[in-house]
């Protein structure tokens, strides 16, 4: 499935690409975090790429290729682990670039680009990327765990990753495309797609 609505993507997404690391209150630290690669350049994104969702909590990151710092969705529990009403995703960003500390999105970061909002739905809920409207995705139990579902190539998927690609532009970063990688439902085999705003 293409996304038709990639043009209003890219711009507001751009505005939050290079905020990574600034104006943001710390996040207490988890296990599970990866740990820091500091001073490393951020590799072209792959279905081996290690920074990814691992079993547990996380739905999804977005990794950029600006700098390291990613963008994690995790799902918020309950303690019976149920999807936590007051909170069902926690969003934040792992300082990859710097030295692995989590940190909240600040006010532009959560309003224009990476923020959510969330619709209860009845098997989950439905969540959208503040950048991103016109793709709802689903959060959803699944096998005693929760998973990020959303069609890849127009086919149901497990989303686990998305990558965007940026350059600098005159009047600031301009998206070239953006990667959606995932797990096909039916086959259980990794899926990818391009979308190249229009």
């Amino acid at each position: 499935m293409t996304y038709g609505k990639t043009w209003f993507f890219a711009p507001v997404l751009a505005i939050a690409l290079f905020a990574g690391g600034c104006l943001r209150r710390p996040v207490p630290v988890v296990p599970g975090v990866p740990a820091p690669v500091s001073g490393k350049k951020v590799p072209a994104a792959t279905d081996q790429n290690p920074v990814g969702p691992a079993a547990g909590r996380t739905l999804l990151v977005i990794e950029r290729n600006t700098n390291a710092n990613v963008v994690h969705y995790d799902a918020g529990l309950s303690a019976d682990g149920s999807l936590n009403p007051a909170e069902p995703v926690i969003v934040y960003w792992v300082l990859l670039a710097e030295d692995g500390r989590r940190k909240k999105l600040n006010w532009l970061e959560k309003k224009k680009a990476y923020g959510v909002k969330l619709k209860p739905a009845a098997d989950g809920y439905t969540m959208t990327l503040a950048a991103a409207p016109w793709m709802p995705l689903a959060v959803k139990r699944a096998g005693g765990g929760v998973r990020l579902e959303a069609p890849i190539n127009g086919r149901p998927a497990v989303m686990r990753k998305m990558f965007i690609q940026s350059r600098a532009g005159l009047l600031g970063p301009k998206v070239e495309y953006i990667d959606l990688y995932g797990k096909d439902l039916a086959t259980g085999e990794p899926c990818r797609e391009r979308i190249r705003p229009k």
